[in-house]
């Protein structure tokens, strides 16, 4: 499946709010996992560590972080685009909106159930946003940018991120629980299964030919014969 970004002139009126609407409900999958307290994804827990430490919201965490990220491009010669950009406004918005909505939960069953709902919510969303195709968020662009920079694998490159962030989360006061081997172990088939739903161009528009394609033999007209002269 190929998810590079495309033009923007490329069906904007599905796209735009296919990239808005999944960034919103990732920064809410955050806050149902914050509230759940079982642990969080690595990034996460940077934030919280650093929210523990600084007299900021944690939505305004994310979005100075992913901005520091942001200029670990310049020497990778990433450029960004404009779903980079909403990637860091639109999640530091909903997860303080959701934060401020979503109370924490008072029992095991309840904090279990915000678990699993924002990891699922986090799978869905990360597909709708990665699928709208107008440009990586800040975090995913230094994977890809590191991974081509030294030639190491994308698997390897990302381990390594999340290890140093997580442990440096860990470190700060972040929460590392259950929740967080849970989000690293299903976030990926998550994402895989709504990826092929969501991802634009949709499945019915990838069967159709390309323009300008030639015709097969079968769909090619023959010639007729002139009049008068044997075929």
């Amino acid at each position: 499946m190929d998810l590079s970004p495309l033009p923007v002139r490329h069906a904007p009126l599905r796209r735009f709010p296919q990239l808005v609407g999944g960034l919103w409900l990732y920064g809410t999958s955050m806050a149902m996992q914050i509230r759940g307290g079982l642990g969080l994804n690595p990034w996460d827990v940077l934030h919280q560590g650093l929210a523990t430490r600084l007299p900021l919201s944690f939505g305004l965490i994310t979005a100075v972080t992913g901005a520091v990220v942001l200029l670990l491009w310049i020497p990778l010669r990433q450029r960004p685009g404009i779903g980079t950009v909403a990637n860091v406004v639109v999640i530091a918005v909903s997860v303080d909106v959701a934060l401020a909505l979503i109370p924490a939960a008072s029992g095991l069953p309840a904090r279990v159930a915000l678990l699993l709902g924002g990891v699922v919510l986090n799978g869905l969303a990360t597909a709708l946003y990665v699928g709208a195709r107008l440009g990586p968020g800040p975090r995913d662009g230094l994977m890809t940018g590191l991974a081509a920079r030294t030639g190491w694998s994308i698997r390897l490159v990302r381990t390594a991120i999340e290890v140093v962030v997580l442990g440096t989360g860990w470190l700060l006061g972040g929460t590392v629980g259950i929740g967080t081997v849970l989000y690293a172990v299903a976030i990926g088939p998550l994402t895989q299964l709504f990826l092929p739903v969501v991802a634009y161009p949709p499945r019915r528009l990838r069967l159709l030919p390309s323009p300008g394609r030639v015709p097969g033999p079968a769909a090619r007209t023959t010639r007729s014969t002139p009049p008068g002269r044997r075929a």
